[in-house]
């Protein structure tokens, strides 16, 4: 067999445990030198490749490979770039071949959500339109837990686990001064379409009247009146009313309550967050309670010092199990999640064709029946998610975390304009 070099990257938001894919990407490429030579990471994603910055891993220590299962962000950077398909940008992928051919690259892995994976997809396609063998390997990450076939996606659970720890900790604050002083507590946290992260902070709730107490979910459109009468029973009830909303909101017609049009990403989307002091207000000018609200924005998805250990071990597994299929020649495809009865996980090479640029949304049977929560089933699906820890090593009272120089391989094309 031919010895091929890689190059792996990394896509999207980034979470607490895309780094523990990296690392096991790369640990397992270093136990196949007769087939795997050198594995690059690109430089900010799929630039990296566009532009030649592509970071030769032979650089790093054993001790510093190991040591991404424990750090939180993109160790090579991220991006958000569009991949245009072949007969829109030939050039684009043009270039990806000079590029792979200058540096000898036969596996390609990307690392990313529902876009990354189209991106992937689309790499893959390289082979049989423009005569190139490269094999591609998509890899799961996404905080939204949004891909389908896959049980769940690295860096849910540990967002999961976030947001339920975060949400009973300020409640439990909140209960302790509602009698005299706030009344209302309201955390966003991200979503767009799907509720899974929101549908998380149920988890914090052990017994009846436990916060959080309303649950928005973009599968569920907005209704003002319900929304207010909902917090009012709460405040008579309980003293205060606890709220997750997720970023996506909506309402019936479809519009977010909070988005700016005016902004949006590489893909399109407008840029969300807002919903929080939206619903603050509407609760202030309607019921006249005191409020605090919070953003949870980059907080969820960087919080490594609390990750899920399950969310840890399944993304770093995921990487070995890229290399794995690589290596059984096997192209276009992306390690799934499988769920086992006796509460076992297991992969299947799911194609990339059916993930690509597919939602999966939080299931009707997973919201309860006023659509302020979850239900059992719900429940059962979100708890396993979150359980064990795997605090990273600390030092002077904070957490140690590994950052690698970017050196970069001497380039061998000229510049290409993007």
């Amino acid at each position: 067999m031919t010895i091929k070099n890689a190059f792996y990257a990394q896509s999207g938001g980034v979470t607490a445990v895309i780094n523990a894919t990296a690392c096991g990407v790369i640990q397992a490429a270093r136990q196949h030198p007769d087939k795997i030579g050198t594995v690059y990471a690109g430089r900010n994603g799929i630039l990296g490749a566009l532009r030649e910055e592509l970071i030769d891993t032979n650089q790093y220590s054993d001790e510093e490979i190991a040591a991404l299962r424990h750090t939180p962000a993109g160790a090579f950077g991220s991006c958000r770039f569009k991949l245009r398909s072949i007969e829109e940008s030939r050039a684009e992928y043009e270039r990806l071949i000079e590029v792979f051919k200058a540096h000898n690259i036969g596996y390609f892995f990307y690392n990313g959500g529902n876009d990354s994976q189209d991106t992937a997809h689309k790499v893959s396609q390289i082979s049989e339109t423009m005569g190139y063998p490269i094999q591609c390997i998509g890899i799961p990450k996404t905080v939204d837990n949004d891909l389908p076939i896959t049980d769940f996606c690295p860096g849910f659970g540990s967002v999961a686990k976030y947001v339920a720890v975060s949400i009973k900790e300020a409640s439990l604050d909140i209960a302790s001064m509602c009698e005299s002083s706030t009344k209302v507590f309201i955390m966003e946290v991200m979503g767009r379409h799907a509720g899974w992260i929101a549908a998380a902070g149920a988890l914090a709730q052990q017994e009846e009247g436990d916060a959080p107490h309303i649950i928005l979910f973009p599968e569920v459109a907005f209704d003002r009146e319900k929304f207010l009468a909902k917090v009012k029973l709460c405040v008579e009830t309980y003293g205060y009313c606890s709220i997750v909303a997720s970023e996506g909101t909506h309402t019936g017609d479809g519009s977010f309550l909070a988005a700016s049009e005016a902004s949006v990403d590489a893909f399109g989307h407008a840029q969300l967050g807002g919903v929080a002091p939206v619903l603050a207000n509407l609760i202030k000018g309607e019921l006249g309670y005191k409020y605090h609200w919070a953003l949870a924005d980059y907080l969820q998805r960087s919080a490594r010092h609390i990750a899920s250990k399950t969310d840890v071990d399944l993304a770093f597994q995921a990487g070995q199990k890229a290399i794995e299929y690589a290596l059984e020649g096997l192209n276009s495809v992306m390690p799934a999640i499988q769920r086992m009865e006796n509460g076992e996980w297991s992969f299947i090479p799911a194609p990339l064709k059916d993930i690509a640029n597919v939602e999966r949304f939080m299931p009707k049977s997973f919201i309860s029946e006023d659509g302020f929560g979850i239900t059992q089933a719900g429940r059962d699906y979100l708890l396993p998610l979150i359980q064990g820890e795997d605090y990273p090593p600390y030092e002077n009272g904070q957490p140690v975390y590994v950052k690698l120089a970017h050196n970069l391989t001497p380039k061998k094309l000229a510049i290409f304009d993007i």
